[in-house]
C-alpha cells in the first residue's frame, strides 16, 4: 500500500505517530490504497489517548507527494466515455474524507512538505495545523494541464488568497516556493532538510502532560531560526498589484486572454504563466472561476461537497481523460480539447459539473 507507519516513544509512556508515503519512484503520488490506509490508521490514533501528536512525511528527496494517481482513474473514463466510473465514486470520496479527517484533527497534526507538493500532496498539507516547507520545497495545483481542476480542498484555500493570487494560481499551475507559501498562509514554518530528526526528536522530549501548546511552539521557533536564512526570494506577493489590476475582469474569457497575452513579457515568471494557460484546458478555466467564486461562502464540509460533484463530473465529460492521455499516459503534450475555445463553452456545461451525479443523500453528508 505503499505507506509506513511507526509510533516513537515519548515522555511519560506517550508516543508519536509518524505515517510516511513510500511510493518513491512515483512522488509519493497518492494511491486509493494509501488514502484508505492513511485515513484508518489517523482515525485510530486520533482515538489513542497515548498518541500525543502524529508527523506525516513522504519518502525520498524529491517529493512530499506530487499529486493524485490519476492514470488509473482516467484509463477507466476512457473505458467508460460519459459515465462514472466505480473508482471515481470511492477514490474521491475517501480522498476527501482523509483531508477533511486532517483539516478536524484532533491532536497536533504536523506535515513534512519537502520538495514537490503538487495536487492531492496539497490536499494533505494544507489540513495540517503545522505545515512544514522546506527551502526548497515547490507548490502547486496543476490541474489545468490535464483537464481537472484545483479539488483536495483547492476551493478553499485559493479562494482565501490575497486578492486575485487565487484565481491566477489556480489557473495558471504557477509554483510556489517557500516564502511565497509563508506569505500567503500555505506554510506555517521553514526547518532545513536535514533539521527532521531534530524534530522528532524534539518531539519526543517534550511534557505532552504540561503547557504542550507552548513547547511545541518553542520547539519549532528555535529550530526554524537556522532555516530563515535560506529562504528564496518571493515570487507571488511582490506581483500581487499588477496580478490583480490584470484579472480585474468580468468572466473567465476576459481574464483568460488576458493571462495568456503574457507569454512574451518580459517578466519570465508571469510569461511562463501564461504560455501554461494558453496550452491549458479551456473547461478546467471556468471550473476554476466558478469554484473560488462559489467558496467564498462556502463551510469547509460544504466546500469538499462541491468539489465531489465537480471531481465525478469531470469524470464523465472528455476532458480530464484527454488532459492525463497526453500529459502522463503518452506524453505527446498535445492535448485535443473537446472545448478548445474559452469563449465557446456552452454555461450548460459548465453548470453540469456542479450538479449531483448520485441518487439521495450526499456521499459526504457526514463531514
Amino acid at each position: 500500500m505503499n505507506v509506513q507507519f511507526e509510533e516513537r516513544p515519548a515522555q511519560h509512556g506517550m508516543r508519536i505517530g509518524i505515517a510516511s508515503l513510500d511510493a518513491e519512484k512515483s512522488l509519493n503520488a497518492l494511491s486509493l490504497p494509501m488514502i484508505e490506509a492513511l485515513d484508518a490508521k489517523l482515525k485510530t490514533w486520533a482515538e489513542d489517548p497515548s498518541i500525543a501528536c502524529v508527523l506525516l512525511r513522504g519518502n525520498g528527496p524529491k517529493a512530499f507527494c506530487a499529486g493524485g494517481d490519476v492514470v488509473q482513474l482516467a484509463q477507466q473514463c476512457r473505458e467508460h466515455p460519459g459515465e462514472i466510473p466505480p473508482l471515481a465514486r470511492r477514490f474521491f470520496a475517501d480522498e476527501y474524507r482523509l483531508d477533511h479527517r486532517i483539516h478536524t484533527y484532533p491532536k497536533p497534526f504536523i506535515c513534512w512538505a519537502h520538495g514537490h507538493v503538487l495536487g492531492g500532496g496539497m490536499g494533505l498539507m494544507q489540513g495540517a495545523g503545522i505545515r512544514i516547507v522546506t527551502p526548497g520545497s515547490r507548490l502547486g495545483m496543476p490541474e489545468v494541464n490535464i483537464g481537472l481542476y484545483p479539488d483536495v480542498g483547492g476551493s478553499w484555500f485559493l479562494a482565501r488568497l490575497p486578492g486575485k493570487l487565487g484565481l491566477f494560481l489556480g489557473l495558471t499551475a504557477s509554483s510556489i516556493n517557500a516564502t511565497d507559501a509563508l506569505q500567503l498562509d500555505l506554510a506555517d514554518r521553514v526547518l532545513l532538510d536535514n533539521q527532521q530528526a531534530d524534530l522528532l526528536d524534539g518531539l519526543a522530549q517534550l511534557n505532552w502532560q504540561e503547557q504542550s501548546e507552548q513547547q511545541l511552539h518553542s520547539l519549532l521557533k528555535a529550530l526554524e531560526n537556522q532555516a530563515l536564512p535560506e529562504l528564496p526570494e518571493a515570487q507571488w506577493l511582490p506581483r500581487r498589484a499588477r496580478i490583480d489590476a490584470l484579472l480585474d475582469t468580468a468572466d473567465l474569457p476576459h481574464t483568460w486572454h488576458a493571462i495568456s497575452a503574457l507569454q512574451d513579457d518580459s517578466d519570465a515568471l508571469l510569461a511562463r504563466a501564461g504560455k501554461t494557460l494558453a496550452g491549458g484546458c479551456p473547461l478546467t478555466g471556468h471550473l476554476v472561476w466558478e469554484q473560488i467564486k462559489r467558496a467564498k461562502q462556502l463551510s469547509l464540509a460544504e466546500v469538499f461537497r462541491m468539489e465531489y460533484a465537480i471531481s465525478l463530473n469531470c469524470c464523465r465529460h472528455p476532458e480530464f481523460p484527454e488532459g492525463v492521455r497526453a500529459r502522463l499516459i503518452d506524453k505527446d503534450h498535445a492535448p485535443q480539447w473537446h472545448w478548445p475555445d474559452v469563449a465557446n463553452i456552452p454555461d450548460a456545461v459548465i453548470d453540469a459539473h456542479f450538479t449531483p451525479a448520485w441518487e439521495g443523500e450526499h456521499p459526504l453528508a457526514n463531514l
